[in-house]
């Protein structure tokens, strides 16, 4: 390459952003802590050994890490490219739901695929290949949008359809999260307002009538309201994680000293493991969560801002996507475990212990991370491009 030549921003070295490392290290060493906590008795009483739980969860854990080092090397140039194909898989996962034999149902609901050894969950899949197309979209369609009422109609009603197959499998919590995810990320690609209030005012009928056509969300609503007028029954969910809450006071009773998780507590490692947390860590180990959380989520929205300044879009709205979905997802378990919220079905990410959501939330971040090294190399290269012209005295 001769002299003055602008180096080629693929030679470029680039490196990943710490702080969004270090948040999500934070989070899931946290977690994996948790579980082991919240887990034993359950796993006793089931009969699987005392650390069945925790065990399943690190290797869980170790196949999301592996999976994370792929999307932190996947150029996202390609997703980009691909994102029309990759929506459809994520359609297609949502449909196999309903194949009999490969649809399970589990509590009521068609919301796994059995693979023999383990269930998955495939809207966990649909969120990260919603996004990858909902960025491409507004890469695609950025001035329609930011412009015109009928550019955000279509990437609404790609994310509709998705919220029909979840609502029909049933999954209302993961429905309203796509759907929270879909409007934020459209709203931070620019689009008016006032747009996005008019698609939601006829959207917004239907999915109260989802909350509340099954007799068992109406009786989630009302207990919500006070648990412990039933605390035996409709309430007892509630009433126990606020008992636990309320046990941890400041510092909470120790680690690995919890009432609730013995038997009291029902689904303490997954969907109400925060209340464990609570009641052993205390408030301190709740304000933990919400700082790692709003420091993981806060990096992400932030590489997502710096890379649409440099002009690599898609890369700022992939990241604006995720952080947004962790981050809803984040508040919802924390909301519902504190009796902020409805019960819901979401777990904590990377905390609760799981298959599917931590799986995917490890791509989510190694997704995350590739944003923030091709971002530092586009800095890179207008870094090198800016000392060119200076050493040759010409300025553009």
């Amino acid at each position: 390459m001769s002299e003055g030549q602008a180096t080629r921003r693929s030679e470029l070295p680039g490196r990943y952003d710490r702080g969004l490392l270090l948040a999500a290290l934070g989070i899931t060493a946290l977690g994996v802590v948790m579980v082991a906590s919240s887990s034993i008795p359950v796993a006793e009483n089931q009969h699987f050994g005392p650390f069945y739980y925790v065990t399943r969860h690190l290797i869980f854990v170790a196949l999301g890490v592996l999976l994370a080092i792929g999307a932190m090397r996947l150029e996202l140039e390609k997703v980009e490219r691909h994102s029309g194909l990759l929506l459809l898989v994520g359609f297609l996962l949502l449909l196999a739901v309903f194949v009999p034999g490969l649809g399970m149902r589990r509590n009521g609901a068609l919301r796994w695929l059995n693979f023999g050894i383990t269930g998955l969950q495939p809207v966990e899949a649909f969120k990260l290949l919603l996004i990858a197309y909902l960025a491409s979209y507004l890469v695609r369609h950025r001035e329609s949008v930011q412009r015109n009422f009928f550019g955000v109609i279509k990437p609404i009603c790609v994310a509709g359809v998705g919220v029909v197959l979840l609502l029909a499998q049933p999954d209302f919590g993961s429905a309203a999260l796509v759907a929270a995810t879909t409007v934020g990320l459209i709203w931070l690609g620019g689009a008016r307002l006032r747009n996005l209030v008019f698609l939601g005012l006829p959207v917004m009928p239907v999915m109260a009538y989802a909350a509340i056509y099954a007799e068992y969300r109406i009786k989630r609503l009302t207990s919500f309201r006070d648990p412990f007028l039933d605390p035996f029954g409709d309430g007892y969910q509630l009433s126990q994680a606020l008992i636990a809450v309320g046990r941890g006071e400041w510092f909470g009773v120790g680690l690995g000293g919890s009432v609730q998780k013995l038997f009291y507590l029902p689904e303490a490692h997954t969907d109400f493991i925060l209340a464990v947390l609570a009641e052993e860590l205390g408030l301190f180990g709740v304000l933990l969560v919400l700082a790692l959380f709003a420091w993981l989520c806060g990096r992400g929205l932030l590489l997502g801002a710096r890379a649409i300044q440099r002009g690599l879009y898609f890369q700022g709205y992939v990241a604006f996507g995720i952080s947004l979905c962790i981050a809803l997802q984040a508040i919802v378990s924390i909301g519902v475990n504190l009796g902020v919220l409805p019960t819901k079905g979401l777990t904590l990410p990377l905390i609760s212990s799981g298959g599917s959501s931590v799986l995917m939330t490890c791509v989510m971040i190694g997704v995350l991370l590739r944003v923030s090294y091709e971002l530092s190399r586009e800095e890179a290269q207008s870094a090198e491009s800016t000392q060119q012209r200076l050493q040759s005295g010409v300025w553009a």
